[in-house]
């Protein structure tokens, strides 16, 4: 006679949830860790609109290296969002500030220093936060 299968015993159903609670363990801070990041990320991403306008302030310069004072003579407007609370210019120098990112220690400011040489601006990214900054800018 062939015995019919019943379903999963208790064992094994403890077993099962043992293993996703370990799994648990480990990704639930690793995502955490991911969306401070991310929403660090954003001020980097909020800036780009900023760099084009000192870039082509710069370059429209008599000879292509003057700085614009401020974002007025940037041409740029700042803008907000919910994990960046200001983006400054300050003789070309760009400012982000964030804000609410989950970072550990406080949220990361980021400083976006420009350098024209021959024709092109390059920037230099600074942070106040590595643990909570991206790969370009520690």
């Amino acid at each position: 006679m062939k015995k019919n299968m019943q379903g999963f015993t208790l064992i094994e159903l403890m077993i099962v949830i043992a293993i996703l609670g370990i799994l648990l363990a480990i990704a639930i801070p690793a995502y955490q860790d991911y969306l401070a990041r991310a929403r660090a990320a954003e001020g980097l991403n909020m800036a780009a609109p900023a760099k084009l306008a000192v870039s082509e302030a710069t370059l429209a310069s008599t000879n292509g290296t003057t700085l614009p004072a401020d974002a007025n003579a940037a041409g740029y407007t700042p803008a907000t969002s919910t994990y960046v609370s200001s983006i400054s210019i300050a003789n070309g120098v760009i400012s982000v500030v964030t804000q609410n990112t989950g970072c550990p220690g406080t949220s990361p400011t980021f400083t976006l220093t420009p350098q024209a040489v021959g024709g092109k601006v390059q920037w230099t990214c600074t942070s106040s936060n590595d643990a909570c900054s991206p790969a370009s800018c520690r």
